[in-house]
């Protein structure tokens, strides 16, 4: 690989929001996918073994990350799913069956348009918030003015 190529892969990840990494973590499990799929088609045990053990580590470090007692059911339900696909990746692996590989990818794109949209959501959630936040700044600051007027009026020197 070109060694800019990659100086250029580890900034962009190192300055990425964790929103933006959880889904390069998606793009990236899905790509091994594809190869592995690709690899299965070409007869390629070790590409494909190779290709799936990456999307394994993916989906393994998804449920790692997840901390279920502060998520509640909705975490303790997605570590459910992913404890699952990293189980058919398992499977998959040992029978090269591209089935399993395909229901996991689909999974993995669906949790990823999820996630997108979650992200668009709070996103846009968060901006409203910032100009409300704004225009409270603002209306502050006005009547700051208007208290300033109004002193000078009194004619006190302060």
């Amino acid at each position: 690989m070109n060694p800019y190529l990659k100086q250029y892969q580890q900034s962009q990840i190192q300055t990425a929001s964790p929103e933006k990494i959880l889904i390069m973590l998606y793009d990236g499990a899905i790509q091994f996918l594809n190869k592995a799929l690709k690899a299965v088609d070409d007869n390629d045990i070790q590409e494909s073994h190779n290709n799936i053990i990456g999307a394994q580590r993916i989906i393994s470090e998804f449920m790692n990350t997840l901390d279920v007692e502060a998520g509640g059911d909705v975490c303790k339900n997605l570590y459910s799913l992913y404890e699952y696909l990293h189980y058919r990746l398992v499977q998959a692996n040992i029978q090269k069956n591209k089935v399993m590989l395909e229901e996991v990818m689909h999974h993995l794109k669906e949790l990823k348009e999820t996630w997108e949209e979650a992200i668009r959501i709070a996103s846009k959630e968060k901006d409203s918030s910032d100009v409300d936040l704004k225009a409270d700044t603002e209306d502050i600051e006005e009547d700051d003015d208007d208290e300033d007027e109004e002193n000078e009026d009194d004619g006190f020197v302060g």
